[in-house]
């Protein structure tokens, strides 16, 4: 044996793989663990999503290797989804791609756009897997902060005292994990331009727009946005489809048409069923967002009860899956978490592992029944 690869080396195992199966044996050991640290939603999709999984396994063709762009029906549900939620146009056969998720985007794009000595500019906070796969390509990360009192703002007058000549692409994510700020189109504008002056590929992942959300905005509806970006964006969230790990790609064909080329070499389709049950849930209405809202809305105001029991304090005018609290002075992140964990059996998730800005902060997520936050608030209040 000769040795690993030494991009192995440039990274850690993902902050909840490892955390999540030491929850998992205090779970073993008897130990009722309440999860608020993780944000996979815990409703279920909606009762025609299911359905149509369920017809599609008894087709004869369904269970064969499926088209690396995805069937046709799929690309036009996501181009209708489009038009009809955030007024932006695309043509399902050039400029939509499907993904296993879009975690897996990340990597694909980041394959197809850096090369070793690049750099890439990187929120902080951010989600951390922009960090990881930048460096498991032997690429820079180049972290610019945010400005949690201007709905997310990046600081771009500090970035315009750097060098960004070997600056590639810029990560941007609104409605903003870990904090929930909510960004705006001013801002989405702002940026484009900002891409345009220094030649960069603004990458906007979107899969929070939804949740939370009263306006939700694609970067591809902002004048001049589909010159110099891309978007991802996602069912976990939106439609509760986290495990079915359907995503999608939209944006200038051309820079489609390269992400392709990395990722059918990777994957060999998606499996038909998952592909119907996609196209099921992206034409629910009105009503399905609404009604998700009414649920999180409650589960929210719980949590905000829980913060206030442990003197935290958190922005309101936020949205998505959690709330970003900061811990009082005097205080760690990490002693707070280990407190609730092996006190209380409640688990939080501490804003460091999402970059040096979330120290002194930790992130609760909404992704739990009533009676189980309620639960916490109880063993928090004895």
């Amino acid at each position: 044996m000769k040795g690993f690869a030494n991009r192995v080396e440039t990274v850690q195992e993902y902050y909840f793989s490892a955390k999540l199966r030491e929850v998992n044996q205090l779970i073993a050991e008897g130990k009722p663990v309440i999860n608020l640290g993780i944000g996979s939603p815990d409703l279920a999709p909606d009762r025609m999503v299911i359905d149509a999984l369920k017809s599609t396994v008894e087709h004869p063709r369904a269970h064969g290797y499926q088209n690396y762009q995805g069937i046709p029906e799929l690309r036009i549900a996501m181009s209708e989804f489009y038009a009809r939620e955030y007024r932006v146009t695309l043509n399902p056969n050039t400029e939509i791609l499907p993904l296993m998720g879009s975690k897996e985007g990340i990597m694909h794009l980041s394959m197809a756009f850096l090369n070793p000595g690049d750099q890439v500019l990187i929120p902080d906070p951010g989600y951390p897997t922009y960090t990881s796969v930048t460096k498991l390509l032997g690429a820079e990360p180049i972290f610019y902060r945010l400005d949690l009192e201007k709905k997310g703002r990046p600081i771009l007058e500090n970035l315009e005292k750097l060098d960004l000549n070997k600056v590639k692409i810029m990560w941007i994510n609104y409605p903003h994990m870990p904090t929930g700020a909510m960004g705006s189109e001013g801002i989405l504008t702002e940026l484009v331009a900002f891409a345009k002056r220094h030649e960069l590929v603004l990458l906007h992942d979107n899969p929070y727009s939804h949740v939370l959300n009263p306006e939700p905005f694609s970067i591809l509806s902002i004048p001049g946005g589909k010159d110099v970006a891309l978007e991802l964006n996602s069912l976990s969230k939106t439609f509760n489809m986290p495990g079915w790990r359907v995503g999608m790609l939209c944006g200038r064909a051309d820079w489609v048409e390269a992400v392709l080329k990395v990722k059918s070499n990777m994957d060999s389709g998606m499996f038909l069923g998952i592909q119907k049950g996609a196209i099921a849930a992206l034409s629910l209405g009105k009503s399905w967002f609404e009604d998700l809202d009414d649920q999180y809305q409650n589960r929210r105001k719980l949590v905000w009860k829980m913060a206030d029991l442990l003197d935290l304090s958190y922005p309101k005018d936020t949205a998505g899956l959690f709330v970003w609290c900061k811990v009082p002075d005097g205080k760690t992140a990490d002693e707070l978490v280990d407190y609730l964990l092996y006190e209380k059996n409640i688990f939080i998730t501490p804003g460091r592992i999402f970059g040096p800005a979330g120290e002194g902060y930790v992130r609760i997520s909404l992704c739990m029944p009533e009676f189980k936050i309620l639960e916490a608030i109880n063993r928090i209040k004895s």
